[in-house]
């Protein structure tokens, strides 16, 4: 069938997200257009609120480096055979072990405090991973369930945290007391500005290098190291990997820790770069969205990073659209990222078959 075929790298990694794509601005021109405004003019703001100006772009790659974390994430567990959908939960849990290590190191060695809260949180995502990992491992949990039982659970014990041990005090809002003076990643501006580069304020830091890091080490550890070709045997067939005498249960843990330490990066970016406390809501659903980032990048490192870009070009791309048209809400700008989520991943095989047949069809005539 042609279906079965498989397509030439550039067709089923870039033709068909392409066409994904396509197809979610399609629909979402139709819609803005039935609401009585021009799509045209709002794709037009969209593209110069995300990309027209240095501000934009900073804003831009700021979303976009909370997608990497959470589309790495997703990935990892993916290639690993399992669907991680807990990682707005690690995040969250990522974000309190960043605190913590901030605050301990923090007052005594701002430098310290940094590394610090960069190992508590991939440490406590980990951790937190861990659990239903372990829960599937040896007990036959499904690990969709329990992640997303996980979520709740972390989330609820966030909001413990910021009403009770780690709240600001005399402070009437959840969040926790500001982080130590000099205790924070260096902004991209200023960096630049040290090189005698000049380039306007944005809340883009060197997380985003630190998130170009995990994705060039994620590639290296899944098709250049040994762990990782075992790692995808796992994923590929349990069957054929136990028989290969590779622990499945271990793979399981090992995936899903790797897993919730990407995921509980994310607060670097979040927390150690811009807002430089712990809040109640700092995930913002980045998490959830990190899964079609993951599926709409094909689980590939540079698809991945490719994706996050365009989903941070829609977070403040949309925005500018929001402002500049009226009655472009912001509903309606979640309903154009919803629609690229639906087409990109949920749907992300809608044009397999007529691409492989196509292509199945064109082989036949050169053949002939």
């Amino acid at each position: 069938m042609a279906a079965a075929r498989k397509l030439p790298f550039w067709a089923d990694n870039i033709l068909l997200p392409a066409l994904n794509l396509l197809a979610a601005f399609v629909v979402s021109g139709i819609v803005i257009w039935a609401l009585g405004d021009n799509p045209f003019q709002a794709l037009s703001l969209l593209v110069q609120g995300a990309f027209g100006y240095q501000e934009a772009i900073g804003y831009t790659l700021y979303y976009a480096t909370n997608f990497i974390f959470t589309g790495l994430a997703v990935s990892i567990a993916y290639h690993a055979g399992l669907f991680n959908i807990g990682g707005e939960g690690q995040a969250m849990v990522g974000g309190v072990g960043l605190t913590l290590g901030v605050f301990a190191f923090g007052p005594h060695a701002p430098l310290l405090g940094v590394f610090a809260g960069i190992v508590g949180a991939a440490l406590f995502g980990a951790i937190w991973a861990f659990i239903p990992a372990w829960l599937q491992a040896r007990r036959g949990a499904h690990i969709v369930i329990t992640t997303i039982m996980f979520n709740f659970i972390a989330s609820a014990l966030l909001a413990y945290l910021l009403v009770g041990p780690l709240h600001r005090p005399g402070g009437q809002m959840p969040e926790s007391a500001d982080f130590p003076a000099g205790t924070a990643l260096i902004h991209i501006h200023d960096l630049l500005g040290m090189m005698g580069i000049s380039y306007d304020n944005n809340p883009m830091n060197i997380s985003f290098l630190i998130a170009l890091l995990c994705a060039w080490g994620m590639g290296f550890l899944l098709w250049r190291t040994r762990f990782g070709y075992e790692l995808r045997v796992v994923g590929k067939s349990a069957g054929a990997a136990r028989f290969a005498g590779v622990s499945v249960s271990r793979m399981t843990i090992i995936a899903m820790m790797i897993s919730g330490a990407l995921a509980g990066l994310m607060g670097l970016n979040e927390l150690l770069g811009e807002q430089h406390r712990l809040l109640a809501n700092f995930t913002l659903g980045y998490g959830f969205v990190g899964i079609a980032v993951a599926f709409m990048g094909r689980n590939k490192p540079l698809g991945i990073i490719l994706a996050a870009i365009l989903f941070g070009a829609l977070y403040q791309g949309g925005t500018e659209v929001a402002f500049d048209i009226p009655n472009f809400s912001r509903d309606a700008v979640v309903m154009v990222q919803g629609l690229v989520i639906l087409f990109a991943g949920a749907m992300e095989h809608l044009f397999r078959d007529p691409i492989s047949l196509l292509f199945w069809r064109f082989a036949e005539r050169k053949a002939a």
